[in-house]
């Protein structure tokens, strides 16, 4: 007769049970989940063998891990192999997860089964747990609960901060809103400001350059030979400031009030400060990509490297993607309606705005954006999975993507991937010894001033008690 156990694991420990009549209950499945609920007659049926507490937390995370993995730990290990009958092949060991299951059977040799009966078996034991090990309540039973399953969620969702890419995702979709309000803003002032001085227009192209002048000119009636100076600052340019001077003295523009003229001022000053503002989160950008995604960013540049991420959803989903994806991310409706009227399906999404595609010719766009598709997803792979990741791969990509592109133009052959990739293997091995050396250097110099703090904090400490006791003499003696 075949001896059936059930392991359960719990925030506490693990627990092995012994099943009474395993024969019958095999066969009553609707009598089994009738009894579940009743702890008298669960009583009859289950059997606890053993239980193995967990020692720490610490402990009972390691464990967690290793059963949501897979794999069989040691203490797991160690209970089966204590308190499971030697002869193998008359035992069936019912586990919740068939992962661990399929694990013990590969490691142990025993047999293990999922689902149907052990399912409701393992749901009376959950549910009448802390009545089957002595000395467990309820409550204790709970507060292990909610504790490991805080640290077990910690430890899923930590990261490393220098690496998170979701910050690469806001601050891109971020920026594009920037643009759009930025452009709209200055429209409405170059509108505005337009009734007083429309000449301003056709000088000035640039936006924040012609809020800036804007906010500085003010009433063109104003300006005169001692402002020439800031305006040639300000449009880094002398010809152009002095059209705009002799353009103040002959406007065909109408005159403005005092209120409206502070209300111009003040928008434009919002709109300057928004300027500002995204020159500041392009900046940001560009640090944040080239320690997420150095190779990409090498390769197609940052803007570009930061919305196939954003459009992904993540570093990790655009490396899973294969190259034909990343081509014609962006377009998806250009490609599903291709596919329902069966017409062209585009050749590139988001990577059109990559400076390979505009260099290209007309006949060779396709080629190139394939071409470019695929390093992308090569550099974004690198990125992903990358101990220490660098941007050497991601200018030998470029390296083969100009000289692919020089290819079509010219007809120059040229080098084999191979070649490439060996050289970038070295030179990445090189690169990231020494970004180790710096971190290294680094943490040397952190361990080091925080080792003179906790002197002096001591120092101090040691001093405050040295001078109690004869503040107290003295004190005595007067």
């Amino acid at each position: 007769m075949v001896l059936l156990h059930v392991l359960f694991e719990h925030a506490v420990g693990y627990a092995l049970l012994a099943l009474k009549e395993v024969e019958e209950i095999s066969l009553l499945l609707p009598q089994v989940e009738e009894c579940v609920l009743n702890l008298g007659k669960f009583h009859n049926i289950v059997r606890l063998v053993a239980f193995c507490p967990f020692s720490s937390s610490q402990v009972a995370l390691e464990n967690a891990n290793a059963v949501s993995e897979g794999i069989v730990h040691e203490d797991l290990r160690l209970l089966l192999e204590t308190h499971l009958p030697s002869k193998k092949k008359k035992v069936l060991l019912g586990v919740g997860d068939p992962k661990i299951g399929a694990a013990i059977q590969e490691e142990l040799g025993y047999n293990c089964q999922t689902g149907g009966v052990i399912a409701e078996i393992l749901r009376g034991v959950r549910l009448h747990f802390h009545n089957l090990v002595k000395g467990l309540t309820d409550l204790s039973a709970c507060k292990a609960q909610l504790g490991l399953g805080h640290s077990y969620s910690r430890a899923k969702v930590k990261f490393n901060v220098n690496r998170v890419d979701n910050m690469i995702i806001q601050s891109i979709s971020l920026l594009d809103q920037l643009d759009k309000d930025i452009n709209t803003f200055s429209m409405r002032v170059r509108e505005w400001y337009g009734y007083h001085f429309p000449e301003l227009v056709k000088i000035i192209n640039d936006n924040a350059t012609y809020c800036q002048l804007a906010q500085f000119i003010g009433n063109r009636r104003e300006l005169n030979e001692e402002k020439l100076e800031k305006l040639e600052e300000l449009t880094m340019d002398g010809a152009k400031a002095k059209a705009i001077l002799d353009a103040s003295r002959s406007s065909m523009g109408m005159d403005i009030s005092a209120i409206d003229l502070i209300n111009i001022e003040s928008f434009s000053s919002r709109v300057v400060s928004l300027s500002e503002y995204r020159q500041s989160l392009h900046t940001y950008l560009r640090s944040k990509m080239s320690q997420v995604a150095p190779s990409l960013s090498a390769l197609i540049g940052e803007a570009v490297g930061a919305r196939l991420i954003a459009h992904a959803g993540s570093l990790t989903n655009l490396a899973k993607y294969p190259a034909s994806t990343v081509q014609i991310l962006g377009a998806e409706k250009a490609l599903f309606r291709a596919l329902k009227t069966r017409g062209n399906t585009p050749k590139y999404g988001l990577i059109f705005h990559s400076t390979f595609i505009g260099r290209a010719a007309a006949k060779n766009k396709g080629r190139i954006s394939r071409y470019l598709a695929n390093k992308c997803s090569i550099a974004s792979r690198i990125d992903c999975f990358s101990e220490v990741p660098t941007s050497v791969f991601g200018e030998k990509l470029r390296e083969q993507v100009e000289e692919r592109l020089s290819f079509y133009e010219t007809g120059e052959i040229p080098r084999k991937n191979l070649d490439v990739m060996k050289e970038a293997v070295v030179q990445a091995e090189e690169a990231a010894a020494e970004i180790t050396r710096k971190l290294e250097k680094q943490e040397k110099k952190r361990l080091k001033k925080e080792k003179k703090r906790l002197a002096a904090l001591a120092a101090l400490a040691s001093s405050e008690n040295g001078s109690t006791p004869e503040e107290h003499e003295e004190g005595d003696r007067c």
